[in-house]
């Protein structure tokens, strides 16, 4: 049997029906702070896409933190070159979209290429 999922103490189904100041007092500080000086325009609209079950929801709002509605779905998150799947699971919740949408990859070095050192430079290109 699976082990229900319980944030600080309350449940996920609790979680979704509270209201966003209700859930604000459950959250770390600096989410708290963001939650209660309100939200951009861009994540008003954002959240207005979420409630509507949107398939397609796609954002910029990398900071947007992960309240208990999103969990469940799928959102497109931009991360500076292209759009990055994240599934919201109940884990995820009060952290940040954008901390599940990395901006650099890891540097893959391969073997070097011609000019690179001083010996490859006496070799023929043919």
């Amino acid at each position: 049997m699976a082990k229900e999922f319980l944030y600080r103490g309350k449940g996920i189904t609790d979680l979704v029906k509270m209201s966003i100041d209700d859930f604000a007092k459950l959250v770390p500080s600096r989410e708290r702070r963001k939650i209660k000086r309100g939200f951009t325009e861009q994540e008003k609209k954002f959240l207005e896409s979420v409630e509507a079950n949107e398939k397609d929801i796609k954002t910029h709002c990398r900071d947007m933190i992960i309240l208990p509605n999103m969990v469940g779905k799928t959102i497109k998150v931009y991360n500076g070159k292209e759009w990055v799947m994240v599934l919201i699971l109940a884990e995820m919740l009060a952290h940040r979209l954008g901390e599940f949408s990395l901006t650099r990859k890891q540097v893959k070095h391969s073997a070097p290429g011609i000019g690179a050192t001083r010996s490859s430079a006496s070799l023929s290109v043919r």
